[in-house]
């Protein structure tokens, strides 16, 4: 890791111009703090933050990183995370990605640069990140949220176990022609996880796992997307009886294109989500779902920060949650799912009577 002698090397100036420069670049002049700027970058130069609070400097900010608020599984998240933080005397500090992987290094570093005393984060890819690796060497105070990652700290469920179960649901229930819909999976490890549980279900069942139909979260014409795939479906007689979708929000959007495609649910095709919105409860048919404890995770992952912080273990989670007592699993706390068994899964038409 370089350090601020090499950053004063690379821009040419003296250490105590670099520190002027970072931290009070007012002082500076424009050509000079552009140089230092520049060196910081190219040698990825940040003031190491185990340093600062070892030296007590704690600023009592907490960095928050969620792909979005508009899904409110991560509201539920935010509301675990405010939970555990309550009465501590810390704030925190908030920042969405997206779900672009290409934004989650600006975040973090927006986060640091404030001075946060730990991070609470939801990556695109948390088991192959080099983000993760980069915060460590730092001494960085960390905890990764929802990411399914067991050499990472990082508290979930087991994706990949629950959509399995999920999805032997809708096998047991007379399916076979299962697909599962998704964001894109390059950009959500949990996504990629629930896609090999829905294989791993499929294959059980002695089912040929088929490709997930993939839709862009970002986009506005999600619903017109799900119709033109249906009908293509339709075209080449291989329109499927039941729908996983990655996450209930998903799910209700899908839900509302099949209504608009003439298609019933459960009546026409089947539908399972997963999260476990409360909002899916209020519908009719009420939402089947794959439950995972989102205000849980978030109040677990920060308490495991806040001990992290403060020097402790870190690792300590609820009685009811299951820690791998494995080292080669690192700090990954596992919390339990459960099935919501909802009215929009149902056996397919040509099984009734």
């Amino acid at each position: 890791m370089a350090d601020i002698r090499d950053v004063a090397q690379r821009a040419g100036c003296s250490i105590a111009t670099v520190s002027r420069a970072l931290n009070s670049p007012q002082l500076v002049r424009p050509e000079t703090l552009a140089r230092v700027q520049a060196a910081a970058a190219e040698l990825k130069f940040r003031p190491n933050a185990l340093g600062r609070q070892l030296r007590g400097e704690r600023t009592g900010l907490i960095g928050v990183m969620l792909p979005t608020l508009g899904n409110p599984v991560f509201a539920d998240c935010l509301e675990g995370i405010e939970a555990a933080i309550d009465g501590t005397g810390r704030r925190l500090l908030l920042v969405t990605t997206q779900y672009d992987p290409e934004r989650e290094r600006n975040a973090i570093e927006t986060l640091l640069q404030q001075r946060v005393d730990g991070l609470l984060l939801t990556l695109a890819d948390a088991e192959h990140s080099a983000l993760i690796d980069d915060l460590a060497a730092e001494g960085v105070a960390c905890q990764l949220v929802y990411n399914d990652a067991p050499q990472r700290p990082c508290v979930s469920v087991d994706n990949r176990a629950a959509a399995a179960q999920g999805v032997t649901m809708l096998i047991e229930a007379g399916h076979r022609d299962i697909v599962m819909v998704t964001g894109a999976l390059h950009a959500s490890d949990r996504a990629k996880r629930r896609y090999l549980g829905y294989g791993d279900a499929m294959q059980a069942a002695g089912l040929t796992p088929l490709p997930a139909f993939e839709i862009d979260f970002n986009s506005g014409a999600r619903g017109e997307r799900v119709r033109e795939w249906l009908a293509q479906r339709e075209r080449d007689g291989a329109r499927p009886t039941a729908l996983f979708c990655s996450n209930d929000l998903l799910a209700l959007g899908v839900m509302r294109a099949l209504r608009e495609a003439g298609l019933r649910v459960p009546d026409d095709m089947s539908v399972l989500g997963f999260d476990g919105l409360a909002v899916g409860e209020l519908l009719s048919p009420t939402l089947a779902t794959v439950v995972q404890p989102s205000v849980e995770i978030g109040r677990h992952a920060a308490q495991r920060l806040l001990a992290q912080i403060d020097g402790r273990d870190g690792r300590t989670g609820a009685a009811n949650a299951t820690a791998s007592p494995d080292a080669s699993l690192g700090h990954a706390l596992i919390l339990p799912h459960e099935i919501r068994r909802g009215g929009t899964v149902a056996p397919p038409p040509r099984k009734r009577g």
